[in-house]
């Protein structure tokens, strides 16, 4: 899992700097009424970020498999009015769940990196795969 922290750490760095490089109409520019500006994509990341942070931490104690949720990515990033609100606020959000995302990533064990999870299919997989 270390080169998957490794390259999650890389993609925070990357999000960060170009994040910070861009316009404010950069970022709220919607390519149509019914697409996502980037700081909707951003939301969406932190909205997917979330669940992913509970889905890593209801796996723990959940009885096995761990049935994977979907949730409703539209729905949420309406929801949480992304498109209106400051830039900085859902960059901090986003970098801080995904650095507690890291945190939960390194602090797996071999045991708890093979709980099974069962996916939106219904195939079975682990939290290895889940977490990669």
């Amino acid at each position: 899992m270390k080169e998957t922290i490794n390259k999650f750490e890389e993609l925070l760095i990357t999000l960060k700097d170009h994040i910070s490089t861009s316009t404010d109409a950069e970022l709220n520019h919607k390519p149509s009424p019914e697409k996502w500006s980037k700081k909707e994509i951003l939301g969406h990341l932190c909205d997917s970020a979330i669940n992913n942070l509970q889905r890593f931490m209801e796996i723990q104690v959940a009885e096995k498999p761990y049935r994977i949720r979907q949730y409703e990515r539209d729905e949420l990033v309406i929801a949480n009015d992304y498109q209106n609100s400051e830039i900085k606020e859902i960059k901090d959000l986003l970098l801080a769940i995904n650095n507690r995302i890291k945190t939960v990533i390194s602090q797996q064990t071999s045991e708890t990196l093979d709980y099974e999870i069962e996916l939106y299919d219904g195939k079975i997989s682990d939290l290895k795969f889940l977490m990669k």
